[in-house]
């Protein structure tokens, strides 16, 4: 289906790669180069797709002549107006549908279009859908999304960790001189008492805590 709309299954990818073709455009791209930069992990082949559909791109991977004088432009929204050309010629089936209201079309309209032109199932209608809105957020149509990997080149996530703090109590207990085995022989006994608090403790829980060893242990 060589001349189907391109998709992606994380189409943030292709945003991403354009932002950095903004600062930087190589003089041949290849998928080597998106995995070099860290984009679209596994992916890099459908962001090449992408890219020479749109007209980015040539078959070599080298910046065509109507990429030259979109990517020129430093102010956003001269990009975009530029860009916004290259989509509509590309998704020229579209436009002529639906004309400029394309770029407004919700996602079930974008589907239907997707898969009735090029017979996809539902998983890459979306797809297909889902990239084409992001070409639309590059040329001003909406917002952009983009994906950024972590260092490893997979999608970062945050996760809460836990730690504890540590505390320690010591508690000297006297022998009377006066009882049998102080007669003996004056002893004084340490003990070391560690305690592990939860990092996520509230002040009540440390005043119980704390409570608790005076009344058990020091009191006691």
């Amino acid at each position: 289906m060589a001349d189907s709309h391109p998709y992606i299954s994380g189409a943030g990818n292709i945003a991403q790669m354009v932002t950095h073709l903004r600062k930087s455009f190589p003089q041949t791209i290849s998928s080597d180069t998106v995995k070099k930069l860290g984009i679209a992990s596994n992916n890099e082949s459908y962001v090449i797709s992408a890219l020479q559909f749109v007209g980015i791109i040539d078959e070599e991977g080298k910046k065509t002549e109507e990429a030259k004088n979109v990517f020129s432009h430093h102010k956003d929204d001269e990009f975009s107006d530029e860009f916004s050309k290259l989509i509509k010629k590309s998704y020229h089936a579209l436009f002529d549908l639906h004309g400029d209201d394309s770029w407004a079309l919700d996602a079930d309209d974008l589907i239907t279009f997707f898969r009735r032109s090029d017979q996809t199932s539902d998983a890459i209608g979306k797809r297909q859908a889902n990239t084409f809105k992001v070409f639309a957020g590059l040329s001003g149509h909406g917002e952009i999304s983009a994906v950024k990997p972590s260092s490893n080149g997979k999608k970062s996530t945050s996760k809460k960790k836990t730690t504890s703090k540590q505390t320690s109590k010591t508690k000297v207990l006297k022998v009377d001189p006066q009882s049998k085995l102080g007669k003996t022989k004056d002893i004084g006994l340490t003990v070391r008492v560690e305690i592990n608090l939860p990092a996520d403790g509230t002040k009540e829980t440390y005043d119980n805590i704390f409570k608790s060893i005076k009344e058990n242990l020091i009191d006691g």
